[in-house]
């Protein structure tokens, strides 16, 4: 919602937080078949996405989310060949993924194509790699294509999901989550943005429940910063059908050929350390280097 013309406001009712920027104009709004997109230019974060009144991403700070995503889970899995992105349309995430060059396809399932086609425009920095012959598209219900793929089809599943609610509900679920069991192989991995740990406890304790119910091994949610997002503090769940999460290609990770923003060795050792309440919620194994 906008507070006034010139400012943008989030309002978080359940956690009775909000959050604003600055805009000097609106750049874009359409309702497209499936939600409502709108994409302000802002004084201080540059060009900021919303959907349904919720921040998708700004310019300024998208490195965090995009490269947390992607990069802990593919330095993890042995050999990530074949990836799957689930949603992902503003093409951010696609674009790490594309800078191992150990991946050799990548798929990028979408509901919404006008998140796509925004993006292009709006923010064509995130789509830059969108021309890769490893890079595929298909606007469609993820939930369907996960559904439809043969037994062993991918290495990584990267759930790059709005909030769960809308479309996304279903990506939430223990049989979406069995799903994506069936489609990965024997050492797959699985990662989806999980919310706020300070505001949305519940939503990640469910998650792990659900993975794990779904015959996923091992579980560790990851946290980092985002300060467009409810609270500023946000995470990532990852889940292993027999990989030990804890264990990462830390050689890989320090010689890596391709530039970060946020994103090194030391940072994702960071993220897997549980805060005590959430250690005391999720502390099932342990989480101590």
């Amino acid at each position: 919602m906008a507070l006034d013309k010139n400012w943008f406001t989030e309002i978080n009712e359940k956690g009775g937080t909000a959050f604003s920027l600055k805009t000097t104009r609106v750049l874009h709004d359409e309702r497209s078949p499936f939600q409502h997109i709108t994409v302000y230019e802002t004084e201080q974060f540059g060009n900021l996405m919303v959907i349904d009144g919720f921040v998708m991403l700004s310019e300024r700070d998208n490195f965090f989310y995009h490269e947390m995503l992607s990069h802990p889970a593919l330095f993890t899995h042995h050999s990530p060949w074949r990836v799957l992105i689930i949603g992902g349309g503003d093409c951010g995430t696609l674009r790490e993924v594309l800078k191992h060059q150990e991946v050799a396809e990548v798929w990028q399932v979408e509901i919404d194509e006008r998140v796509t086609r925004i993006a292009e425009k709006f923010f064509p920095e995130l789509c830059d790699t969108n021309q890769d012959p490893r890079a595929h598209f298909h606007f469609g219900d993820g939930i369907r294509w996960v559904t439809e793929a043969l037994p062993d089809s991918y290495d990584v599943i990267i759930i790059d999901s709005t909030d769960p609610i809308g479309p996304a509900e279903g990506l939430f679920t223990e049989p979406f989550y069995r799903q994506c069991y069936r489609a990965l192989n024997h050492e797959g991995i699985i990662v989806q943005q999980s919310e706020s740990p300070l505001l949305h406890m519940d939503i990640i304790t469910a998650m792990h429940k659900a993975m794990k119910q779904a015959g996923f091994q091992t579980t560790l949610t990851l946290n980092f910063p985002q300060c467009v997002y409810p609270s500023g503090w946000w995470s990532a769940t990852m889940a292993g059908k027999s990989t030990a999460l804890m264990t990462i290609r830390e050689s890989d990770i320090s010689k890596r050929d391709f530039t970060t923003r946020y994103y090194n060795l030391a940072i994702h050792h960071a993220a897997m350390a549980y805060p005590a309440f959430l250690e005391a919620q999720l502390g099932d194994q342990p989480h101590h280097f």
